[in-house]
């Protein structure tokens, strides 16, 4: 009973923290996430809209304005939230299943590779939350890319465009309730593999800090904290940012009218890469770095720091 109870305190805490840290760090970084799934999203039977993420940044603010950088921002804050409370959970939980199984006493560290099984684990799972909301979220992202250009009024930016509600019943309409899982596939690599390489990096940078190999977090210090979880941020995107660019394609056809509308997954990879080589796979990946760095180093702060507190 008492176990029990302090599991179920554990998971509410894990919900807590690591929901209001992805939140903070989703504010910051959307602008970047922006451009990043623009610059992803562009049709193959079309030139490029965009040269890079300066010259999509540009556009973003001539045509639609500070604002315009902030499109979609409801959806990615609710994602973050649930995202971030769904990882550390199922991490946590992840860790206790290990040391069941393999006979590790309460309280014990696991091994970086056991970590890194519990992060896999973790992102697995949190796939499958996470899709229908990057699904809208990609969708609102991009979808005044298709206005402003079919718009012929001097001002396309005041053009009114679908909101989240509307988005998710249209999607409800056209592919029916699986259809708000679409980009899935792309979603549990990048969610698995990546975070393999987030909880594992940060798990193997920040011990690397602590003496005579202790396992205590607090008595890291901030810049520590921030070192371990900005190298954790760079180490998630690079490993499987492909599948992250294929998943965008995926999610953004309906709203770009591109080819790939009835495409799967690895047909779609395989079209972006005859298209536009290797680096359409890795179409806004400098950006993604520039703000996963400050953004995954607010969340284990934040989420260490509120651990720590209380």
């Amino acid at each position: 009973m008492v176990s029990s109870e302090a599991g179920s305190a554990s998971a509410l805490r894990d919900i807590a923290f690591g929901s209001t840290a992805g939140m903070i760090a989703k504010v910051f970084e959307h602008p970047f996430d922006l451009i990043k799934v623009r610059l992803q999203s562009q049709p193959l039977d079309r030139p490029a809209r965009f040269l890079g993420p300066i010259d999509c940044f540009k556009q973003t603010l001539a045509g639609e304005g500070f604002l315009g950088l902030y499109r979609g921002l409801s959806m990615p804050v609710i994602g973050s939230m649930v995202e971030n409370a769904t990882l550390f959970v199922v991490y946590n939980q992840a860790q206790d299943v290990i040391r069941s199984m393999s006979a590790i006493k309460s309280g014990e560290s696991l091994s970086l590779g056991q970590l890194g099984i519990a992060g896999g684990v973790a992102g697995g799972v949190t796939s499958f939350v996470l899709t229908p909301i990057e699904f809208i979220k990609c969708r609102m992202q991009v979808q005044m890319l298709s206005h402003m250009a079919s718009a012929q009024s001097p001002h396309p930016a005041k053009t009114k465009v679908p909101g989240a509600v509307s988005l998710f019943l249209d999607t409800l309409k056209t592919r029916g309730a699986s259809g708000l899982w679409l980009g899935q596939t792309g979603t549990f690599i990048r969610e698995a593999g990546g975070s393999v390489a987030w909880f594992g990096a940060y798990e193997f940078l920040s011990r690397s800090f602590l003496p005579n190999g202790s396992t205590d977090k607090s008595q890291l210090k901030t810049w520590q904290l921030v070192t371990s979880g900005a190298i954790a941020g760079v180490s998630y995107n690079v490993i499987c940012f492909p599948a992250d660019s294929v998943k965008s394609a995926l999610q953004t056809s309906d709203e770009l009218g591109g080819q790939v509308v009835k495409k799967r997954f690895f047909q779609t990879g395989m079209e972006i890469y005859r298209s536009r080589g290797l680096a359409g796979l890795y179409a806004g990946m400098g950006v993604t770095i520039a703000r996963s760095a400050p953004s995954s180093a607010m969340i284990f702060t934040i989420y260490e720091f509120l651990n720590q507190t209380f």
